[in-house]
């Protein structure tokens, strides 16, 4: 199962760009991340391209703000955003991997991910012509304002694909 998890270039914001192809020597750059890890933005990433924030339960952004806040933790978060350019670099050993294998694949995503657009959702269905496509009006959280949706379509999915 796919939750607006990307592994496509073309599924990658201008804004999603911006941020991963950021310099860790760039001391501007480490501004720009840190900034990145407030609890201003930790709840923009949940509310952004929601069209009711209302039905998001704060506990969310408020438990990861809280773990983003334990010693060593924003530090590691630093560390993930500038290695992500070897995410992008593994992106078609990824793709080779689903073309090979062609396992069962269910895709939900919110086609309102400020980061992870629908481009991306869309470009697993080349590598993986089976797969079980939803789109939903949400952000990049999409079983925040959508599990009611999308937890019959996981138990459906896993009846067919495992029985």
């Amino acid at each position: 199962m796919v939750q607006n998890g990307n592994a496509y270039e073309e599924g990658l914001s201008e804004a999603a760009r911006g941020i991963l192809t950021m310099d860790a020597g760039d001391p501007a750059a480490i501004g720009t991340l840190q900034d990145l890890l407030t609890l201003a933005a930790t709840r923009s990433q949940y509310e952004t391209g929601v069209s009711d924030p209302g039905l998001i339960a704060p506990d969310g952004w408020t438990l990861d703000q809280h773990f983003l806040e334990l010693p060593g933790r924003k530090d590691a978060q630093l560390s993930l955003l500038f290695d992500y350019h070897n995410n992008i670099a593994s992106y078609g050993r990824w793709q080779q991997w689903l073309r090979r294998h062609t396992p069962p694949t269910l895709i939900v995503w919110g086609r309102n991910d400020p980061f992870f657009i629908e481009k991306g959702a869309r470009a697993y269905l080349r590598d993986l012509p089976g797969a079980e496509l939803h789109l939903f009006e949400t952000c990049h959280f999409a079983l925040e304002t959508h599990v009611q949706e999308i937890v019959p379509l996981i138990a459906e999915f896993l009846d067919q694909s495992w029985s």
